[in-house]
């Protein structure tokens, strides 16, 4: 008898990302393209907030998007 194996017994299995992490290292480097100022993050969004180019960066699958093209007009 042969023991059957899923996928989920694997043990080399990949994980899937954690969606509401950044490294906090990364976040650090990445300025904004168009101020070249900080960001902040906000992890319920998961995106990157330039305060004074009034722009939310998307992050994707872990990844930030930092084209202004991509990002979502910040409204006060």
């Amino acid at each position: 008898m042969s023991a059957e194996t899923t996928p989920s017994s694997q043990p080399d299995a990949p994980q899937p990302v954690e969606a509401t992490r950044i490294d906090p290292k990364l976040l650090e480097l990445l300025v904004c393209p168009l101020t070249k100022e900080t960001l902040e993050y906000d992890a319920a969004r998961q995106e990157l907030i330039s305060r004074r180019a009034k722009l939310a960066y998307p992050i994707r699958d872990g990844i930030p998007i930092m084209l202004p093209e991509e990002a979502r007009q910040l409204t006060d």
